[in-house]
Protein backbone atom coordinates (compact mmCIF):
# COMPACT_ATOMS: atom_id res chain seq x y z
CA UNK A 1 0.00 0.00 0.00
CA UNK A 2 2.76 2.41 0.89
CA UNK A 3 4.84 1.46 -2.24
CA UNK A 4 1.92 1.78 -4.45
CA UNK A 5 1.53 5.46 -2.98
CA UNK A 6 5.01 6.16 -3.66
CA UNK A 7 4.75 4.98 -7.14
CA UNK A 8 1.48 6.97 -7.59
CA UNK A 9 3.04 10.39 -6.04
CA UNK A 10 6.43 9.55 -8.81
CA UNK A 11 3.99 9.48 -11.86
CA UNK A 12 2.71 12.58 -10.54
CA UNK A 13 6.00 14.26 -10.36
CA UNK A 14 7.28 12.79 -14.00
CA UNK A 15 4.06 14.31 -15.27
CA UNK A 16 4.83 17.51 -13.53
CA UNK A 17 8.21 17.73 -15.08
CA UNK A 18 6.95 16.64 -18.44
CA UNK A 19 5.27 19.66 -18.23
CA UNK A 20 7.25 21.98 -17.50
CA UNK A 21 9.74 20.92 -20.22
CA UNK A 22 6.68 21.52 -22.61
CA UNK A 23 6.58 24.83 -21.14
CA UNK A 24 10.62 25.65 -21.68
CA UNK A 25 10.15 24.14 -25.31
CA UNK A 26 6.99 26.59 -25.69
CA UNK A 27 9.01 29.67 -23.92
CA UNK A 28 12.51 29.26 -26.52
CA UNK A 29 10.03 29.21 -29.19
CA UNK A 30 8.24 32.03 -28.98
CA UNK A 31 10.75 34.23 -27.56
CA UNK A 32 12.34 34.35 -31.03
CA UNK A 33 9.10 34.66 -33.06
CA UNK A 34 9.64 38.72 -32.37
CA UNK A 35 12.02 38.45 -35.16
CA UNK A 36 9.03 37.33 -37.71
CA UNK A 37 6.02 39.58 -36.32
CA UNK A 38 5.64 42.98 -33.46
CA UNK A 39 2.80 41.28 -31.30
CA UNK A 40 2.58 42.68 -27.74
CA UNK A 41 0.45 39.42 -26.92
CA UNK A 42 3.86 37.20 -27.35
CA UNK A 43 5.84 39.67 -24.98
CA UNK A 44 3.23 38.96 -22.63
CA UNK A 45 3.02 35.24 -23.01
CA UNK A 46 6.42 34.47 -22.86
CA UNK A 47 6.37 36.82 -19.24
CA UNK A 48 3.11 34.66 -18.42
CA UNK A 49 4.85 31.21 -19.48
CA UNK A 50 7.94 32.00 -17.43
CA UNK A 51 6.42 32.80 -14.51
CA UNK A 52 4.24 29.40 -15.19
CA UNK A 53 7.80 27.32 -15.31
CA UNK A 54 9.23 29.81 -12.22
CA UNK A 55 5.88 28.35 -10.07
CA UNK A 56 6.32 24.56 -11.22
CA UNK A 57 9.99 24.94 -10.36
CA UNK A 58 8.74 25.97 -6.75
CA UNK A 59 5.85 22.73 -6.83
CA UNK A 60 8.16 20.17 -7.76
CA UNK A 61 10.25 21.18 -5.29
CA UNK A 62 7.83 20.50 -2.78
CA UNK A 63 7.10 17.26 -4.15
CA UNK A 64 10.67 15.84 -4.28
CA UNK A 65 11.00 16.97 -0.82
CA UNK A 66 8.16 15.33 0.66
CA UNK A 67 8.51 12.22 -1.22
CA UNK A 68 12.20 12.34 0.39
CA UNK A 69 11.16 13.18 3.78
CA UNK A 70 8.10 10.72 4.14
CA UNK A 71 8.55 7.51 1.98
CA UNK A 72 12.27 6.78 2.39
CA UNK A 73 12.69 6.05 -1.50
CA UNK A 74 15.20 3.08 -2.69
CA UNK A 75 18.28 3.78 -4.17
CA UNK A 76 16.82 3.88 -7.33
CA UNK A 77 14.06 6.43 -6.53
CA UNK A 78 16.11 7.97 -4.36
CA UNK A 79 18.56 9.19 -7.76
CA UNK A 80 14.96 10.10 -9.66
CA UNK A 81 14.03 12.32 -7.11
CA UNK A 82 17.53 14.16 -6.62
CA UNK A 83 17.70 14.39 -9.98
CA UNK A 84 14.69 16.01 -10.73
CA UNK A 85 15.18 18.58 -8.42
CA UNK A 86 18.86 19.51 -10.03
CA UNK A 87 16.80 19.58 -13.17
CA UNK A 88 14.36 21.69 -12.55
CA UNK A 89 16.68 24.57 -11.51
CA UNK A 90 18.44 24.04 -14.97
CA UNK A 91 14.68 24.16 -16.52
CA UNK A 92 13.68 27.98 -14.67
CA UNK A 93 17.50 28.90 -16.28
CA UNK A 94 16.33 27.63 -19.21
CA UNK A 95 13.05 29.81 -19.11
CA UNK A 96 14.60 32.64 -17.64
CA UNK A 97 17.14 32.79 -20.74
CA UNK A 98 14.34 32.37 -23.15
CA UNK A 99 12.12 35.30 -21.80
CA UNK A 100 15.66 37.74 -21.54
CA UNK A 101 15.63 36.58 -25.32
CA UNK A 102 12.33 38.01 -26.12
CA UNK A 103 12.85 41.25 -24.23
CA UNK A 104 16.29 41.54 -26.46
CA UNK A 105 14.37 40.94 -29.55
CA UNK A 106 11.46 42.83 -28.66
CA UNK A 107 13.66 45.94 -28.99
CA UNK A 108 14.03 45.74 -32.49
CA UNK A 109 17.36 46.13 -33.63
CA UNK A 110 17.90 42.63 -34.83
CA UNK A 111 17.86 43.51 -39.04
CA UNK A 112 17.67 40.22 -41.87
CA UNK A 113 20.62 38.54 -42.40
CA UNK A 114 22.50 35.59 -42.68
CA UNK A 115 22.92 35.39 -38.21
CA UNK A 116 19.05 35.42 -38.12
CA UNK A 117 19.28 31.91 -39.97
CA UNK A 118 21.82 30.64 -37.62
CA UNK A 119 19.71 32.25 -34.43
CA UNK A 120 16.42 30.89 -35.42
CA UNK A 121 18.44 27.48 -36.15
CA UNK A 122 20.00 27.24 -32.78
CA UNK A 123 16.85 27.39 -31.14
CA UNK A 124 15.40 24.60 -33.15
CA UNK A 125 18.41 22.71 -31.73
CA UNK A 126 17.53 23.80 -28.49
CA UNK A 127 14.45 23.02 -28.53
CA UNK A 128 14.98 19.44 -30.40
CA UNK A 129 17.32 18.85 -27.16
CA UNK A 130 14.61 20.00 -24.50
CA UNK A 131 12.37 17.55 -26.10
CA UNK A 132 14.98 14.73 -26.57
CA UNK A 133 15.96 15.01 -22.68
CA UNK A 134 12.54 14.84 -21.30
CA UNK A 135 11.65 11.88 -23.47
CA UNK A 136 15.40 10.24 -22.02
CA UNK A 137 13.78 11.04 -18.25
CA UNK A 138 10.34 9.24 -19.29
CA UNK A 139 11.88 6.27 -20.71
CA UNK A 140 15.07 5.92 -18.52
CA UNK A 141 17.06 6.07 -21.58
CA UNK A 142 20.64 6.71 -21.58
CA UNK A 143 21.67 6.77 -25.11
CA UNK A 144 19.12 9.80 -25.80
CA UNK A 145 20.41 11.37 -23.00
CA UNK A 146 23.92 10.85 -24.89
CA UNK A 147 22.61 12.31 -28.07
CA UNK A 148 21.60 15.42 -26.30
CA UNK A 149 24.90 15.93 -24.77
CA UNK A 150 26.48 15.05 -28.25
CA UNK A 151 23.96 17.34 -29.91
CA UNK A 152 24.83 20.53 -27.99
CA UNK A 153 28.48 20.57 -30.38
CA UNK A 154 26.16 21.44 -33.03
CA UNK A 155 24.50 24.29 -30.99
CA UNK A 156 28.14 25.22 -30.00
CA UNK A 157 29.25 25.13 -33.87
CA UNK A 158 26.57 27.63 -34.91
CA UNK A 159 27.12 30.28 -31.87
CA UNK A 160 30.57 30.23 -33.09
CA UNK A 161 30.04 30.60 -36.83
CA UNK A 162 27.45 33.56 -35.94
CA UNK A 163 30.85 35.49 -33.83
CA UNK A 164 32.85 34.97 -37.60
CA UNK A 165 29.84 36.53 -39.08
CA UNK A 166 29.82 39.44 -36.63
CA UNK A 167 33.43 39.54 -36.78
CA UNK A 168 33.32 40.04 -40.81
CA UNK A 169 30.09 42.80 -39.98
CA UNK A 170 32.59 44.49 -37.91
CA UNK A 171 35.06 45.07 -40.47
CA UNK A 172 32.38 46.44 -43.15
CA UNK A 173 31.21 50.05 -43.67
CA UNK A 174 27.77 50.99 -42.54
CA UNK A 175 27.77 48.88 -39.09
CA UNK A 176 24.21 48.92 -36.67
CA UNK A 177 26.47 48.02 -33.17
CA UNK A 178 23.05 47.97 -31.70
CA UNK A 179 22.08 45.06 -34.31
CA UNK A 180 25.51 43.15 -33.72
CA UNK A 181 25.64 43.86 -29.66
CA UNK A 182 22.40 42.61 -29.71
CA UNK A 183 22.60 39.00 -32.35
CA UNK A 184 25.82 38.39 -30.17
CA UNK A 185 23.71 38.89 -27.21
CA UNK A 186 20.65 36.33 -28.27
CA UNK A 187 23.29 33.84 -29.41
CA UNK A 188 25.01 33.14 -25.98
CA UNK A 189 21.89 32.89 -24.62
CA UNK A 190 20.78 30.14 -26.45
CA UNK A 191 23.83 28.99 -26.46
CA UNK A 192 23.54 28.94 -22.34
CA UNK A 193 20.02 26.49 -23.00
CA UNK A 194 21.96 24.41 -24.55
CA UNK A 195 24.64 24.10 -21.74
CA UNK A 196 21.19 23.75 -19.27
CA UNK A 197 19.57 21.23 -21.32
CA UNK A 198 23.31 19.31 -20.99
CA UNK A 199 23.12 19.61 -17.42
CA UNK A 200 19.69 18.23 -17.33
CA UNK A 201 20.52 15.13 -19.63
CA UNK A 202 23.81 14.43 -17.14
CA UNK A 203 21.51 14.31 -14.48
CA UNK A 204 19.32 11.82 -16.01
CA UNK A 205 22.23 9.62 -16.82
CA UNK A 206 22.91 9.92 -12.75
CA UNK A 207 19.25 8.78 -12.70
CA UNK A 208 20.08 5.85 -14.61
CA UNK A 209 23.48 4.80 -13.85
CA UNK A 210 24.43 6.43 -10.47
CA UNK A 211 27.35 8.36 -12.07
CA UNK A 212 27.82 11.98 -12.25
CA UNK A 213 30.13 12.92 -14.95
CA UNK A 214 33.43 13.51 -13.09
CA UNK A 215 32.71 10.77 -10.79
CA UNK A 216 36.02 8.31 -10.45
Amino acid sequence: MIRSKFENQLQELTKNVIFMGALCEDVISKSVQFLKTDDSYLVNNVIKTYQKIEQLERDIEEQCLKLLLRQQPVAKDLRRVSAVLKMVYDMKRIGAQAAEIGEIINQGHIQPGRELDHLQSMVSHVVEMVTISIDAFVHDDESLANQVIQNDNTVDQEFDTIKMDLMTYFSGSDVDGEHAIDVLMVAKYIERIGDHTVNIAKWIIFSITGQLEGDD
